[in-house]
Formats: C-alpha cells, structure tokens, sequence
C-alpha cells in the first residue's frame, strides 16, 4: 500500500544533483560582464575551468534542502580604457550552502593577472576585484533557488493525482461522440487554517536611520546588499521583489525614517501558496548605532527557526557585508 502524501514527504529522501549543477554554474556565470567608469572599460567571466565537489537536493519532514559544497576556477578577461585585452583567473575556495544561505562566513577570491601592468590594466584588474565578486554573488544566491525549481518535483509526492504522471491513451478508431451535458464543475478545495507565529530578529548597525531605511526601499540601493536583483516601488500599494524574486509582497505603510509595514511572502516549497506575512520593519537611531527590529507577523508553525534563520542571513548579514557593522 503506498504511503499517502503527507507521510511520504516527511521521511528523509535525496537526490544527487552534482552534474547538473556543474553544468548550471559554467552556463550561468558566464553570462556576467561589467562595464567599468572609464570609457571602454568593460571585464567578464570569460569561462568556468574547473567545479569540484557534491551538489544535493534533500527532503525531510517535507522541507527541501539544499546541500552543496564546491570549490570553482574561472578565468576573467576584459578591456582596458587603452584597449589592450587583458585576462586573469580566480578560485572559489567554496561557494555552499553554509555560506550562500546562512551566512556563516565570506566568499574568499584568489586572483590572479596574466597581462604584464600598465596603469590601464591595473586600472581594469581594479574594477574585476571590486566588481565581479558582487555578480558573481547575485548568481550563487540564485543557484539554490534554481536547483529547487528543477529538482524538488522530483523529491515530493504530491496529493494531486494529475501530478503523478498522465498515462498515454489508448488510440481508437471509434468516432468520439460529444456529450450535450453541462460538464460537471470542480469543487474548490476549501483552505485549510494555518496556525502562525511572529517572528522577532533584532540588529544593531553602524548607519544612520535615514541611510539603513533607504536601503531597505531604494530599488537602486537594495542590491547593495542583497547581492541580486531587486523591484522597489516604495510607497503605499507598491510591489516589491527582493532577492531576485525569493521574497514578493506590497508596500502598507512607509513613515521615513522610521518604519516600513509590507506584506512579505516567501516564494520556496516550505511557505505555503498564497499565504502571506505581514513585516514591520522599525528604526530607532542613537547617538552612535541605529537599532533595526524586524517583526514578521503570520509565520507558519514550524518554519520559525527557518524564517528567523532567512532573516538573518539574508537582511542582517546582508547590511555586514557592505560593512555597516552589525551586532545580533
């Protein structure tokens, strides 16, 4: 007898996605390309060498994880302001989950210039190291997201039976008759109640309130520190997407400088479709640190520790990253 849904998905499964993975980083990370201040500057990820290591999807307790752990070489190349063609490499110690999702340390770049110096070589080699490791951070954040949206049918059993595969039909040679009869209306599944939580993350950072709330809303600022591409339509009513779309919702409320009201969804197999949160964002500044608490009203029971793991992560470490200075 098959086990129902809601008991399969809770035990512990597995997928090995390591070769896929692979080929995602050598066809995504090429696509950067960066153009410098100078004219005729311009640097790109000419090619992805080398990936080492394990790339998986997991499921427990009908949560996806990603488990990965790789060690990458690339080679830069670019065009000086004189026009002369300069090239390079880097290694990635490790780009992983621990790092990408929770923030646990920094990604760590080890270059190298192949084209002898010149100021206008140093110049674009200058623009490689300070430009490049944030796009290529937009893309490592979005390589969990695509391993899920490619793999994690793969892992869960759905309860809808049109999910499970459609059997071919059977060829006939007998003319189909149409039925005059009103075809029979689906039932709409009725939603079941979502018991919810509010989750608190508080931070002080080295910023002034009116700078910290201008990250937070500016579209052209958030990817500051988001590392990825952002939508900002900061007033009431107005949509927002953070994260290259991982996290979507309106606008409520924005009193400068001091709190932001939105609504927020997750968009990940772990936050249930259609159900949204509500986010309250305040802001106090002192004389010499500005206090952020992140509210996060209608949690699911249960993706507490994850959502307040996300919010660190992501928000918190996020602002560290750009060197604000932070203190949980």
């Amino acid at each position: 007898m098959a086990l129902p849904p809601s008991t399969a998905n809770w035990h512990w499964k597995n997928k090995n996605v390591t070769n896929w993975g692979k080929e995602w980083f050598e066809r995504e990370l090429v696509t950067i390309s960066i153009t410098g201040d100078k004219e005729g500057e311009v640097v790109s990820i000419s090619s992805v060498t080398d990936v080492d290591g394990d790339v998986e999807l997991g499921q427990r307790k009908s949560k996806l994880i990603t488990i990965y752990d790789c060690k990458m070489s690339l080679k830069w190349s670019g065009t000086a302001s004189d026009g002369t063609e300069v090239n390079g490499s880097i290694k990635i110690p490790e780009v992983s989950h621990e790092i990408t999702l929770d923030g646990l340390s920094e990604y760590v770049y080890q270059w190298s210039l192949k084209t002898a110096s010149s100021p206008a070589v140093d110049s674009l080699f200058a623009l490689a190291k300070s430009r490049l490791p944030v796009a290529l951070e937009a893309k490592f954040a979005e390589f969990p997201v695509a391993i899920i949206d490619t793999h994690g049918k793969d892992l869960t059993i759905s309860a809808d039976p049109s999910r499970a595969g459609t059997p071919t039909p059977a060829t006939s040679k007998a003319p189909v008759t149409a039925s005059t009869s009103a075809p029979v209306q689906p039932k709409k599944a009725e939603a079941k109640p979502i018991n919810i939580k509010t989750v608190k993350v508080e931070a002080t950072f080295q910023a002034s309130a009116e700078d910290l709330f201008g990250l937070l809303t500016d579209e052209k600022r958030i990817p500051m520190w988001t590392r990825a591409t952002a939508q900002s339509a900061a007033q009431a009513g107005g949509e927002y997407s953070l994260f290259g779309g991982g996290v979507k919702g309106k606008y409520i409320s924005l009193t400068p400088p001091s709190e932001i009201v939105q609504t927020w969804a997750l968009q990940s197999p772990t936050w249930p479709s259609g159900h949204i949160g509500t986010l309250t964002t305040t802001i106090a500044q002192s004389t010499d640190s500005t206090q952020v608490t992140f509210s996060l009203a209608g949690v699911p029971t249960g993706l507490e520790d994850e959502i307040k793991r996300n919010i660190e992560g992501y928000y918190i470490h996020g602002f560290k990253s750009i060197g604000l200075g932070t203190e949980l």
